[in-house]
């Protein structure tokens, strides 16, 4: 069966205070904080910040053969999502890339399929989680991603043991195709249904892998129905229970398991034995063991340092325009156009992939990607250069007050990389009154307009992740 081999996870930095929607609506609100995917942002494009992770911690184990990518809340439907994934990895023409969205037991099922299938597989869950103002799905929800890649390699980081599923169908959560919103039947029906299905896939996971709950060093409890996951985490009599981080990032539905697994791994200690249980719509449970490698294969940002890095509160009149559920007047500037399909597929290397060209002759650099050298004027002598894992210097911006932004202003940049190349972009996750020329600026991939029922996804600059 083959071995984890490397995973990696984003937060994204915006933060919901809790409070500020009692605030406005009125009532408590909650304590801490929820994590809030930008305006720029959705499940497809966190879901590439978490891949990029994953691969650059495992450079050595080729690329993967197919990528799996879990949401229950897909940019497109009618459109396979994780394409666009898969181009801006840069993976190869035959690495198959299929969707298993729909629900948040949807990834229980891609990190099963992904565990079991002989070769190498990516594993993305990404979600985006909203609710009407002022309901729990609102306050408890959250927005994050994480990515696992699994394949027969001996440095595995992590082998999985064993598995087990129970399913029955009953209704507790659901939503409508264009509903704003997902619909919860009554708590208590919910746990009664809950319990009693993750106990017997977690006897059953027990059973195949020969040992006791107490010799579980930690169990991953992931759902959204937090009854039930209390309930559950409190019976299941496992060594200890994984902190799910809802005070600060709040439930990132497909993508919670995925994020708790990922901060447990972060800490883990060789030949530990991590369980990890999902509820949703029924019960999976899966056994994992770290081997010897997880402790040279710590990543370069934890996800505790994720959650603790978050950065301006947004306000919550911005989170609920974000969402779409307040109308703002937009700025007074003609509409963005979707991008054409044509010029589209013909630039994937760069739009998506950021791949650039460097003269073969004077080794310029050209974004985006041309056939006649502007410095050398050599024709048809370049060889690609991928752009969007380097780090680059801020040489000059402006604060544009006017340009059209759902979040204004908007802060346009030139950036130097290092190793050649220079780009006119945006700036995200930027605070314009602390930029300064001489700054360093790293590559994320972002939703940059919507129009036309088409989303137009490139590359922003931000400052550099620590």
């Amino acid at each position: 069966m083959p071995g984890l081999i490397s995973y990696g996870t984003y937060i994204p930095r915006h933060r919901l205070i809790r409070a500020d929607i009692g605030a406005a609506l009125g009532g408590g609100g909650g304590k801490g904080s929820r994590a809030v995917a930008g305006y720029d942002e959705d499940a497809t494009s966190m879901g590439v910040e978490a891949a990029r992770q994953a691969l650059r911690r495992a450079v050595d184990a080729g690329a993967p053969q197919r990528l799996l990518y879990a949401t229950a809340n897909p940019p497109y439907l009618d459109k396979t999502n994780a394409n666009v994934l898969h181009a801006a990895l840069r993976l190869p023409t035959g690495c198959l890339a299929v969707d298993v969205c729909g629900s948040v037991r949807s990834a229980a099922g891609a990190f099963l399929m992904g565990a079991e299938t002989p070769g190498s597989t990516l594993v993305v869950v990404s979600d985006v989680r909203t609710g009407l103002p002022g309901g729990a799905d609102e306050r408890d929800g959250g927005d994050a991603a994480a990515a696992f890649l699994f394949g027969d390699d001996p440095e595995a980081i992590a082998e999985v043991v064993a598995e087990a599923s129970a399913t029955d169908e009953f209704l507790d959560r659901w939503r409508l195709p264009g509903a704003v919103s997902s619909r919860v039947w009554e708590e208590r029906f919910g746990e009664h249904v809950y319990v009693p299905l993750a106990e017997s896939a977690f006897n059953e996971m027990l059973k195949k892998s020969g040992l006791s709950p107490s010799e579980i060093d930690v169990v991953v409890v992931a759902g959204l129905h937090g009854r039930a996951v209390r309930s559950f985490a409190a019976s299941c009599g496992a060594g200890r229970v994984a902190d799910d981080m809802t005070t600060s990032i709040g439930n990132p539905g497909a993508a919670q398991a995925g994020l708790i697994l990922a901060n447990v791994l972060d800490t883990a200690q060789p030949g530990q034995a991590i369980a990890v249980v999902t509820l949703a719509d029924g019960a999976t449970a899966m056994l994992l063991r770290t081997t010897e490698a997880i402790a040279q294969h710590r990543p370069d940002l934890t996800v505790a340092a994720q959650a603790e890095r978050g950065g301006k509160p947004v306000r919550y009149a911005d989170f609920l325009s974000w969402r779409g559920l307040l109308s703002k007047e937009p700025p007074r500037r003609p509409d963005p156009q979707g991008p054409a399909a044509p010029p589209t597929h013909r630039s994937s290397r760069y739009k998506y992939g950021f791949v650039a060209h460097r003269c073969e002759e004077c080794s310029t650099v050209h974004l985006p990607a041309v056939r006649v050298c502007v410095n050398c004027k050599a024709v048809d002598r370049m060889v690609e250069e991928p752009m969007a894992d380097k780090t680059a210097t801020i040489a000059t911006y402006t604060v544009d007050h006017l340009a059209f932004s759902p979040s204004p202003p908007v802060i346009a940049a030139v950036i130097d990389f290092d190793g050649g190349g220079r780009l006119s972009c945006e700036l995200t996750d930027a605070d314009p009154d602390k930029v300064a020329i001489g700054d360093r600026v790293e590559m994320s991939f972002r939703r940059l307009t919507t129009a036309s029922g088409v989303h137009n996804y490139f590359w922003k600059a931000r400052p550099v992740l620590s």
